[in-house]
């Protein structure tokens, strides 16, 4: 499961700086040994601590600093490898707790951000410094020696923190009585693994706009019914979600009662608003549980910038040459409960209001950046929104072309939350190509058709008319928007398929096709039957391209409603099949407004290998009266046979061919 902790982290490396004599050596030393040392070299070894005995369980380096042995240019260095520095002082000595801001902080800024160490050309360094956040490097504040005084440091201290956001916090401890050692440590390790700065603005003592706005996208996501509010049962799958544990009535009582005191809007009809749920974080952090924030945060694949992670967005998907990619059921289960949930009216369509609040845990729609995406599928005829018949062929499509942004998306949507899994398994990889064709039968249900044609032969008018319902609408109309696919679903033996025709641009009619754009499930090629010179280029395209393939070719002869003129070509279009043991033309009109010519294409996807078998059959008369090949789209390929027949087919086509044999001989 694609959860996000704290040990993605592999290390964390603490460096204790300080003035000479405020016990540096002691603290580590008496950590190591639980005991205070009576003789104490001038510095530590550095040691590193097993994550076994840590509290995040994360291996832990502890660095020790000493003016006395060391350069500043070394100090520099252990700086920038640290993770964290804790600036020690004594609390029984002023001097060195006004050297805190007067020397150690400036210097930590300084050797994080070179160009505020006064080197080098100022007002360039100036300019960059402009454009360039300064590095803050997380601190915390240690006052050692607490045995010898009987009052508190901290009031100094916390002034200090307001004017240093990169304090993460501040502990008094004694490394002689060992009073707070191993917390001083704890709170070193806790501001490199749960830092407080991306999330906490001191002086504001809000929530920066950053975290806000990632806890904002998980209330969304959260609020499954979709009414703004989290209810006791959301609260509790938010609850196990992050934390693997269920919310003991008593303390959401507790919660809810804590929300309401301090946010009267924060609770509404017994449940938690937004406003309360922001809250609860903010108050989280305020008691120095930022554990609690970073949790939740990383379960739903932030880093430690409150940035979606990489691996959480792109889980490594293995594709194998000739395999493609398709929603999985759990995907497609995924994605209809997330346009039913902001289809609000219920009226089976997104309108631009339920579609901005649908992808408001985005970045953008996916289909914002793509007009091929967005034009490639049916939407409602009267509205123009997307339906959900729409929406899925919407993201079967781009699942096919660009599986990442798919995987993203789901991310973003809230699939690994609700699904309790990575976006893998809303993804099924096919299997490859040749061991379709090697068992003669697609296992696919999304079908790539390539429709290759010259410029003229109604070739984009066809694929356009595989999304509306009545393509009288498409006659004469100019398309002005180059959309390359079109998406829609059929039925192949009583099962649904999707099949995406590519419209194929040809510019001019010697320009040799790319791999990309012979390879696919099926080709159409296109001519116009109204001009005479028109069959020629597609009877070159199939003699170059697909001739010796093992592509299954429809050839369709569009404007069919016109005279038909003879191909000036040496062989008329249904020699040529023919010769080549293809179907015979099919005829293709948008005045007809019949659409089995995309069921035939899906068809033949779907077995590839049968090519001559479907010759066969065309041929042979006392088969078409079962409605094999006939122009009615409802009893094309039907013969009563069901879903059955698809898996049989191998064995009818041999027993067929056999039976045609005998009769010639």
């Amino acid at each position: 499961m694609g959860q996000y902790t704290a040990s993605q982290r592999k290390n964390v490396r603490i460096l204790l700086v300080g003035d000479a004599g405020v016990g540096k050596t002691s603290l580590i030393l008496s950590l190591v040994s639980e005991e205070y040392p009576e003789e104490v070299p001038p510095r530590a070894e550095e040691i590193t601590i097993p994550a076994n005995v840590t509290p995040e369980q994360v291996p832990t380096s502890i660095v020790d600093f000493s003016a006395v042995e060391q350069s500043e240019d070394a100090l520099a260095a252990e700086i920038n490898k640290a993770h964290v520095v804790c600036i020690v002082y004594a609390v029984d000595d002023d001097d060195t707790l006004d050297r805190i801001t007067s020397h150690w902080l400036p210097l930590v800024r300084a050797k994080c951000n070179p160009s505020l160490d006064g080197e080098g050309d100022a007002e360039a360094e100036a300019e960059g410094d402009a454009q360039r956040e300064p590095i803050r490097k997380p601190i915390v504040l240690v006052g050692n020696k607490i045995d010898l005084i009987e009052y508190s440091t901290m009031d100094s201290v916390l002034a200090i923190m307001e004017d240093y956001p990169e304090i993460e916090s501040c502990v008094e401890c004694s490394a002689k009585t060992l009073h707070n050692i191993s917390e001083m440590f704890y709170y070193a390790q806790k501001a490199v693994l749960h830092p407080t700065s991306p999330l906490y603005m001191m002086e504001e003592q809000e929530l920066t706009s950053a975290c806000k706005k990632s806890l904002v996208r998980i209330f969304k996501i959260c609020d499954i019914d979709g009414d703004n509010l989290l209810n006791d049962y959301e609260l509790n799958l938010f609850q196990r979600r992050c934390f693997n544990t269920p919310l003991q009535p008593q303390i959401l009582d507790e919660v809810k009662a804590v929300i309401q005191k301090n946010v009267p809007d924060g609770i509404y009809n017994d449940a938690v608003t937004l406003k309360g749920f922001l809250f609860l974080h903010c108050l989280f952090i305020q008691r120095g549980r930022n554990e609690t924030t970073w949790a939740v945060l990383r379960r739903f694949g932030y880093n430690d910038q409150l940035e979606m992670c990489q691996e959480y967005l792109r889980p490594p998907l293995k594709i194998p040459p000739g395999s493609s990619t398709e929603l999985s059921h759990r995907g497609q289960q995924f994605l209809i409960a997330v346009f039913e949930r902001y289809d609000r009216d219920g009226d089976g369509a997104l309108s631009p209001e339920e579609h901005k609040m649908l992808f408001s845990t985005c970045p953008a729609a996916p289909w914002s950046y793509s007009t091929d995406i967005r034009k490639s599928c049916p939407i409602n005829d009267t509205t123009g929104w997307v339906t959900l018949h729409g929406w899925l062929c919407r993201w079967t499509l781009m699942t096919l072309i660009d599986v990442v942004k798919t995987m993203e998306y789901l991310a973003y949507l809230g699939f690994n939350v609700h699904e309790n899994d990575s976006q893998l398994a809303a993804i099924h990889v096919t299997r490859e190509r040749r061991i379709d064709l090697a068992k003669r039968q697609s296992s696919r249900s999304v079908y790539k058709c390539h429709v290759i044609g010259p410029k003229g032969s109604g070739k984009t008018g066809l694929c356009r008319g595989f999304l509306v319902e009545d393509m009288h609408k498409l006659i004469g109309k100019e398309f002005k928007t180059n959309v390359v696919n079109c998406i829609n679903s059929v039925q192949v033996y009583g099962q649904e398929k999707h099949l995406i025709l590519r419209d194929i641009d040809v510019r001019h009619a010697l320009d040799p096709l790319q791999p990309q754009e012979v390879n696919c499930d099926v080709a159409c090629l296109v001519y116009d039957s109204s001009n005479p010179r028109s069959f020629e280029y597609v009877a070159r395209i199939y003699i170059k391209y697909y001739a010796e393939s093992k592509i299954p070719v429809m050839i369709v002869g569009t404007k069919c409603d016109m005279d038909e003129r003879r191909q000036d070509y040496l062989m008329q279009p249904s020699e040529f099949c023919d010769k080549y043991k293809l179907l015979p033309p099919h005829l293709f009109s948008l005045k007809t407004n019949k659409k089995e010519l995309y069921t035939k294409l899906a068809t033949m996807a779907a077995f590839p290998r049968f090519q001559a078998a479907w010759i066969l059959f065309y041929k042979h008369s006392h088969l078409r009266q079962f409605g094999l090949m006939t122009e009615d789209p409802k009893l094309w390929l039907k013969a009563g046979l069901g879903v059955a027949a698809a898996t049989m087919l191998g064995f009818i086509v041999l027993k067929t061919i056999s039976a045609a044999g005998a009769h010639t001989r």
